[in-house]
């Protein structure tokens, strides 16, 4: 009989099992974390619980950052450097001249985890890919509503929709046609998302009616294997002795849990943590004067913004949302958030994208004009609305709390009593896509450099129930130009679509841009080999932490 700790609430997660041959044998209980950690194992700070151990069911950047490069690889990879797409499982591949038909040949002697909970008795092959893509793609496939069968990533770009059939041509070689060209196919099969799962280990799970462990005690051909966790403590994983890239130099790789970005600083300085995720923007400064502390910064791939539920009334009128972006000073606001770590944002695309469009109009600071604008649509002085504040920190915006209050106060000035709403984050996103929110604070880091990333998950028809669509805004002739731009190749046409669909959404206002920020990594400088990555998750398969060094006196020469 082998003991299951509690791994997650059971309102959200699985309860404590009893299972017989299925599951990681350590009571960590009573553990204490600092007992457990291997002297050259690495300890990122990490900020939150995830909501799964599998990136397929959620879009959260806490569940990627825990799972996507550590547990699992994908067909394609991108190139952190260029952008470049490379190969990873799939070792090449082909498009058809149509652009509709792609095959892929598959790697071979790629080793999957050998856990204490699941022993594979063969190596990746054809059938992985399968089951992994026909689990989102196909409704009446087995594993397709095991915990909740909502895939938001793939709902939110209409995957499943555009992808005509999967055939498996032999064993290592897979046929994926569509129904028209997709420019950004695969771009998307290289995002955090697109992870290859184990179809043995699942067909194990299911003669035991254990299905629901798959996305909690994970089996994946990544860097790391799962280990062992304990809710609002940590996270452990061990080295993957036969990943087919090569052996981590990682003997463990540790996720200490730490909600406070001040406590997350305070572990890094003091050596409890070799890096940590989303530091704060006041303490960068402060962070880069540290001693044995590096700070690397590089512009990020993002975009925060103001949302408005258009499904409500009187958010469903544009001359409101535009009343309210004019009650604003987004100046005001990112020299009090960001503290010159953010570009102020004209649209949803940052600079840095070949379909950024520098002639867009923006809504400029205008009280009076705002006021007038709520007269003309009738909404009475003193009109109550909710402002819903994400409880985290997140890159694009790192206090979501405090810029809500700013925007309370501006609001005043216009009339319009704001409530500040917020929850604990998953009940926060689980309420959002339900569309209780007046409107939302919230934002998006790209999992790719397609242009197509940014609009369709954020604003098409088809995310609204995947629930990444936050302004619950669905318009037809910018849905028309987003399609029709993904089936074109050309770079500068694409362009000329994209620029149409901008100029609709400075039209409608379903959302304020606000900024785009920079993204940092800290951490310490005996870890080598972490990087930003600027196409998701974080990634520690290349991370080596460096021996402690004797500091000698330069007087007697004593250590």
């Amino acid at each position: 009989m082998i003991r299951f700790h509690k791994l997650f609430t059971p309102v959200i997660f699985l309860p404590i099992l009893w299972l017989s041959g299925c599951g990681p044998s350590h009571d960590i209980q009573q553990q204490h974390l600092s007992d457990s950690i291997a002297p050259d194992g690495v300890i990122y700070c990490s900020e939150g619980n995830p909501s799964y151990l599998n990136p397929q069911l959620d879009t959260s950047s806490t569940t990627s950052d825990v799972s996507s490069h550590q547990i699992y690889s994908r067909l394609l990879d991108f190139d952190e450097q260029t952008g470049r797409i490379q190969p990873a499982l799939a070792s090449s591949w082909l498009v058809s001249s149509d652009g509709l038909t792609y095959t892929f040949q598959l790697r071979r002697n790629v080793e999957f985890h050998q856990t204490e909970y699941f022993q594979p008795t063969r190596s990746f092959n054809a059938d992985d890919v399968l089951f992994s893509f026909d689990r989102w793609i196909n409704p009446s496939h087995p594993y397709h509503e095991v915990n909740g069968g909502s895939y938001p990533y793939f709902d939110s770009l209409n995957l499943a929709e555009k992808i005509q059939s999967i055939k498996r041509i032999n064993g290592y070689r897979i046929e994926i046609s569509l129904f028209e060209r997709d420019s950004s196919f695969l771009a998307n099969l290289a995002t955090d998302f697109a992870v290859i799962l184990s179809a043995e280990y699942a067909d194990m799970l299911a003669v035991d009616n254990r299905q629901s462990q798959i996305d909690f005690y994970p089996i994946g051909t990544g860097p790391f294997k799962f280990d062992a966790y304990q809710k609002n403590q940590f996270i452990r994983f061990l080295p993957h002795l036969g990943y087919w890239r090569g052996v981590p130099q990682s003997a463990q790789l540790i996720y200490d849990i730490t909600p406070s970005s001040a406590i997350r600083f305070a572990k890094l300085v003091t050596g409890e943590c070799d890096t940590i995720a989303y530091p704060s923007q006041a303490e960068i400064d402060v962070m880069r004067a540290t001693p044995n502390i590096v700070v690397e910064e590089e512009p990020g791939l993002n975009v925060g913004f103001w949302a408005f539920n258009t499904s409500k009334p009187p958010f469903d009128q544009p001359i409101v949302r535009r009343a309210l972006a004019m009650a604003i000073d987004k100046n005001s606001i990112l020299d009090a958030i960001y503290f010159n770590s953010a570009s102020r944002a004209r649209s949803l695309i940052p600079p840095s994208s070949w379909a950024y469009n520098s002639s867009i109009k923006e809504v400029s600071y205008n009280p009076i004009k705002a006021k007038e604008l709520l007269n003309q649509a009738n909404i009475p002085a003193g009109f109550k609305m909710t402002l819903w504040a994400m409880p985290v920190v997140r890159a694009y915006n790192p206090n979501a709390k405090r810029m809500a209050q700013l925007i309370k106060n501006y609001l005043a000035a216009v009339d319009v009593d704001v409530t500040v709403v917020t929850y604990d984050w998953h009940a926060f996103r689980d309420k959002l896509s339900q569309g209780e929110h007046d409107s939302v604070l919230i934002g998006w880091s790209a999992d790719n450099g397609d242009p197509d990333n940014f609009y369709r998950p954020l604003l098409s028809c088809e995310a609204i129930p995947s629930g990444t669509n936050r302004a619950m805004w669905c318009n037809t002739e910018f849905n028309a130009l987003i399609n029709a731009a993904i089936r074109i190749p050309d770079v500068d046409l694409r362009a000329s679509l994209y620029a149409k669909a901008n100029n609709i959404i400075a039209h409608d206002i379903p959302l304020v841009p606000i900024a785009h920020a920079n993204r940092y990594q800290v951490k310490a400088h005996s870890i080598k080999g972490l990087s930003i990555n600027p196409y998701g998750s974080i990634r520690f398969e290349n991370v080596v932490k460096a021996p402690k060094v004797q500091q000698i006196d330069n007087q007697d020469g004593r250590p």
